[in-house]
C-alpha cells in the first residue's frame, strides 16, 4: 500500500528465526528496580549507509556494516519480552509524560511525515505519534514484545499508520527515508546497555536532512556524594548485631554493597558539590566511536564537612527541534549557579514558561524520581573532607569487549593529599 518492498501493514516477522539455545545469558540484572532496553536484531544487511549531518546530501558517508548480532545481544533482547519490564517504563509518568508532551510540542514535524520508534517495545510512542498525525510509523524492535505490540496497534485501529517490524535496526529493510526518528534509549548512567547506537545506525541510514531527532541530545553529570544512611545500614551494622561484635564482616560486606555500582534514589541533599559534565551527545552528530570511551577530568570543591562516600551520576535529555542549537542549553540541573568545569557556558532552565522552549526529562537528585533513578559509584571506606576542600580525577567509561551493553568503569579519585582507583563494571 504505502509502496515499501516487502512490508504490509503491522506486524513483520524477520524469516531467520534463532534457537532457544542462542539466548543463554539470561534476563537483565536489576538494580534498584529499572529496567533493560529494546535492541532489534537478525541478519546484518548487505547495503551501504549514509551519515546525516547539517551540510548537504553530497556529504553522505558510507558507514561501516552493523555489528552481528551475539548471544549477548539475543538474551538481552529476550529479556524485553517480559511485561514488567514495559509496565515499569510506562507507569513511570515523569518519563511517560514528557515524551507524549514533546511529540505533541514537535506536531508540525510529525504530522503527515513519515516516523521510525527505535525500539519500540509495547509501542506507546508510536501510537503518541499516530495520535500527532504521523502518515506513517516504523517501529522497529527485536525483542519478541513486537508481537504484542503489533497486537496493541491493531486494538487501537492503527495498522493501516503503524508498521510493526521485528528485528534489529541495523537488520530490518525499508524503501523509503523518514522524517522523525524518536527513541527512549537512553540507560543507567544514561549510556549503559548501548543503544545510542542503534540511534545513531537509524539516522545514518534513514533521516532526512533536516529531519529531527527526538530526544535531540542528552547529558550525563556527576557529582560527589555523601550517603551516611546508605554506609551504616550496609556497613556499620554489622559492628553489632544483637549484641555479637560481627565485625569480621566488614570487608566482604564492603565488597558484597560497593563492588559494582548501585542503582539508587538520592536527593539534593546528598550532593557536596556542583555536578560535572562527563559527556554531552547531541544526536544529530554523534558518531559510533564515541560510544567505545569517554574520559573526562574533574575538579569540585566541597560546599560543606562530611564524609565523601562516593560519586553519584544522571542524566537531562532535551527535546529541542533541528534547527536548535543544544550546545548552550545546559548547565548542571543541581542547584542553580556557576559550573566549576568549561564544558557548559549556558543556562538550563527547569522550568521553562515559553512553551516554544525544549522540554527536558531530568534524572536529577532534586527532581522528581523516575525508574532511572542515580547510579551511584561508592568508596569501600569513606573520606572526610572539610568545607572547601578539592576533590580531583578522572573518570573512564568505556564498552566492555565481552559484551559492548556493558560499561567498564576506571575512577580516579584524590582529596586531602591521598589518592586512590576505583575499578568495576556496570553489567
Amino acid at each position: 500500500m504505502y509502496g515499501i518492498t516487502g512490508y504490509s501493514n503491522g506486524y513483520h516477522q524477520n524469516q531467520q528465526q534463532h534457537s532457544s539455545e542462542e539466548k543463554r545469558g539470561g534476563g537483565r540484572r536489576r538494580r534498584g528496580g529499572r529496567r533493560s532496553r529494546h535492541r532489534p536484531g537478525f541478519r546484518v544487511s548487505d547495503h551501504h549507509h549514509h551519515h546525516y549531518n547539517n551540510d548537504d546530501d553530497d556529504d553522505k558517508q558510507e558507514q561501516k556494516a552493523p555489528p552481528p548480532c551475539t548471544d549477548f545481544d539475543m538474551a538481552y533482547f529476550h529479556s524485553y519480552a517480559h511485561v514488567g519490564i514495559h509496565e515499569e517504563m510506562i507507569k513511570d509518568r515523569v518519563r511517560t509524560d514528557i515524551y507524549r508532551a514533546a511529540i505533541m510540542q514537535h506536531q508540525s514535524f510529525i504530522e503527515g511525515k513519515v516516523v521510525m520508534d527505535v525500539g519500540c517495545g509495547t509501542g506507546i510512542l508510536s501510537i503518541f505519534c499516530a495520535q500527532a498525525g504521523a502518515k506513517r510509523v516504523y517501529a522497529v524492535d527485536a525483542s519478541d514484545i513486537a508481537l504484542q505490540a503489533n497486537e496493541v496497534v491493531k486494538a487501537n485501529n492503527l495498522a493501516e499508520k503503524i508498521i510493526v517490524l521485528h528485528g534489529r535496526v541495523e537488520d530490518v529493510e525499508i524503501d523509503e527515508e523518514v522524517d522523525v526518528i524518536i527513541s527512549e534509549w537512553m540507560g543507567y548512567m544514561l549510556l549503559y546497555e548501548s543503544m545510542l547506537g542503534s540511534v545513531i545506525t537509524a539516522r545514518d541510514r534513514w533521516l532526512k536532512h533536516g529531519g529531527l531527532i527526538l530526544p535531540s541530545n542528552a547529558t550525563l553529570y556527576m557529582a560527589p556524594i555523601t550517603h551516611p544512611d546508605r554506609y551504616n545500614d550496609s556497613i556499620e551494622f554489622w559492628r553489632n548485631v544483637y549484641g555479637i561484635d560481627m565485625s569480621a564482616m566488614l570487608q566482604l560486606a564492603k565488597q558484597c554493597a560497593f563492588e559494582e555500582p548501585c542503582v539508587e534514589t538520592i536527593t539534593g541533599e546528598n550532593v557536596l558539590t556542583w555536578p560535572h559534565v562527563v559527556k554531552h551527545v547531541d544526536c544529530y552528530t554523534i558518531q559510533h566511536d564515541e560510544l567505545e570511551s569517554v574520559s573526562t577530568r574533574y575538579k569540585f570543591q566541597s560546599m560543606m564537612r562530611a564524609p565523601l562516600h562516593g560519586f553519584a551520576f544522571w542524566f537531562d535529555v532535551e527535546f529541542s527541534g533541528p534547527t536548535n542549537s543544544p550546545t548552550n542549553n545546559h548547565i548542571p540541573s543541581l542547584l542553580t549557579g556557576a559550573s566549576n568545569n568549561n564544558h557548559i557556558d549556558g543556562i538550563q532552565k527547569k522550568k521553562r514558561a515559553n512553551p516554544n522552549e525544549a522540554l527536558v526529562l531530568s534524572t536529577a537528585p532534586e527532581d522528581p524520581p523516575t525508574h532511572w533513578q542515580q547510579t551511584l559509584i561508592y568508596f569501600y571506606d569513606p573520606i572526610e573532607v572539610e568545607q572547601d576542600q578539592i576533590i580531583e580525577g578522572s573518570l573512564t567509561l568505556s564498552q566492555s569487549k565481552e559484551n559492548r551493553r556493558f560499561m567498564n568503569i576506571h575512577l580516579e579519585y584524590s582529596s586531602g593529599g591521598r589518592s586512590y582507583v576505583k575499578e568495576s563494571v556496570m553489567r
